[in-house]
């Protein structure tokens, strides 16, 4: 499929930029498509535009036996038909993820070349529901920070601008999905890093709740605060991924939690007109001041803001201030976490473990040297300390005062900018992100497309721009029948100019 289109007798065409689950499997019925013909067209894209083109170098490494496992599934469709809800969909896998027949990096040149020889949990359950993992992903390095640059791979570049970053850390992820490299993709979050990404590429971003998906076989930061959840073009792709993703894992005691609270399908949610009758509070000390640096976020979420009113919700003003630099700073036990939980990971695998511990990174001289403040910092901490336990005393606190909040204002859910400003620019950082109010109290969010900014001559289409939507503990189902309602009703998400269908 070198022109990105397969075509059936009666003339009409797949096309592979923009496809979904749904346009995929259809086209596979009729008798249009292959999976080997959407393989070979998402590899050809990876070709063409990562380490070519644009250079969005994404991809630390593309799935050697992708060709391979699609006709084992072409195979099976003469005889089965779709063999799963995601058959021979190709998944675009962040490089913190385990899988048995290619290294995991987690974007760090002290695990070059380190395989497990086993699946993490989601991995394995996406197998099992027919994908393709067609690549792994470039992350910030141990998923530290939110600009996607690694040890393993360099920077990774935003297909809208490629002077600014994909987000992150799943910045592989989400500027591959963004080019159309696959048609679903994972990522992992633990204070922003599935939304920022999602925020950034014009995607949607599912954080699920803490204890929704199995963190078995995902490289930890935090388990205090680590997930991993969908990042797609969709409202339904990412509901599609989620039904896949979600589920009790003896391995990860803490999804006991998710017992009886998952729903038959997340795709029942995918109502039109999810906003209507919705009471949804806007947090509005999530929003920057109206000044150069916020202004084009803010114009684009009050168009969004009143997409939704047109579209049947109540919009309400939450007075109380929250402050996001607060939680990050002084809340989040991220950096708290990573020596100790980073640790035990390494230590179980023994002697196959080029490391064994943090201090051994820093030994090895193995990292991008932007990590090494970040590294030193975690080098200090513990958990189990009367400040780490101070932490957790407020963590508590937040998750009080927010369904306070909820219950105070009557409202399904809590809406802001996932980022006060554009996203950074490569060289910078990222500053005020939003995201760690659902990390750090574990409750649900969903990002979704909410514009972008003005065009220019670094971003011919502008900077995308998303709205982050929160709601209670388990509470995926509302979330994703209000931001499938605001998607209809908006159909904001534009593919870049820099990757378009190749001839």
């Amino acid at each position: 499929m070198t022109d990105e289109r397969c075509e059936n007798h009666n003339g009409k065409p797949f096309v592979l930029e923009e496809a979904t689950v749904a346009s995929v499997h259809e086209a596979m019925l009729d008798g249009r498509l292959t999976c080997r013909q959407l393989i070979e067209g998402c590899l050809a894209r990876i070709e063409a535009y990562d380490k070519k083109g644009p250079e969005l170098n994404a991809v630390i490494l593309v799935n050697p036996h992708a060709l391979e496992e699609a006709d084992r599934l072409d195979e099976r469709f003469q005889t089965d038909g779709l063999t799963g809800p995601l058959h021979g969909i190709p998944v675009l896998l962040k490089d913190n993820c385990e899988t048995f027949d290619m290294p995991t990096t987690a974007g760090s040149l002290s695990l070059e070349g380190f395989e497990t020889h086993k699946d993490a949990y989601i991995t394995k359950k996406l197998r099992e529901a027919g994908a393709v993992i067609i690549a792994k992903t470039n992350l910030h390095e141990f998923a530290v920070w939110g600009e996607t640059i690694s040890s393993i791979l360099g920077q990774s570049y935003n297909p809208y601008d490629h002077t600014r970053t994909p987000g992150g850390s799943s910045g592989g992820t989400g500027a591959g999905l963004a080019a159309n490299y696959g048609i679903v993709g994972i990522g992992t979050d633990t204070i922003n890093s599935i939304r920022s990404p999602s925020s950034a590429c014009s995607l949607v971003g599912i954080r699920p709740t803490i204890g929704l998906v199995s963190r078995d076989g995902i490289v930890p930061y935090s388990l205090t605060q680590d997930t991993a959840g969908p990042l797609a073009r969709t409202v339904a792709d990412a509901a599609a991924v989620l039904d896949v993703i979600a589920g009790s894992d003896p391995k990860d005691p803490v999804t006991e939690a998710c017992l009886g609270k998952i729903p038959t399908s997340y795709l029942d949610y995918l109502d039109d007109e999810g906003l209507r009758g919705r009471r949804i509070g806007v947090l509005r000390s999530f929003f920057g001041p109206d000044d150069d640096l916020h202004r084009e976020v803010n114009a684009c979420m009050e168009k969004s803001l009143q997409i939704m009113r047109d579209a049947g919700a109540e919009l309400v003003d939450i007075s109380e201030k929250i402050d996001s630099g607060y939680l990050v700073k002084n809340v989040s036990v991220h950096i708290h976490d990573l020596k100790t939980h980073l640790g035990q990971y390494l230590e179980g695998f023994g002697d196959a473990a080029p490391i064994h511990s943090l201090a051994d990174v820093l030994a090895s001289g193995k990292y991008h040297p932007g990590l090494k403040s970040n590294l030193d910092e975690a080098m200090g901490y513990d958990v189990g300390t009367p400040a780490y336990n101070e932490r957790l005393k407020k963590r508590a606190e937040l998750q009080k005062q927010v369904l306070a909040i909820m219950d105070e204002y009557a409202i399904d859910a809590i809406v802001y900018p996932h980022q006060q400003q554009l996203v950074c620019k490569t060289g910078g950082s990222q500053q005020e992100r939003n995201g760690v109010i659902g990390s750090v109290t574990g409750y649900p969010a969903v990002v979704v497309p909410a514009g972008f900014s003005t065009p220019s001559d670094d971003a011919p289409i502008g900077v995308p721009v998303g709205m982050e939507i929160l709601g209670r503990p388990f509470a995926e189902p509302q979330l994703i029948s209000i931001a499938y309602g605001f998607e209809q009703h908006s159909h904001l998400r534009r593919p870049p100019l820099s990757t378009p269908p190749l001839a």
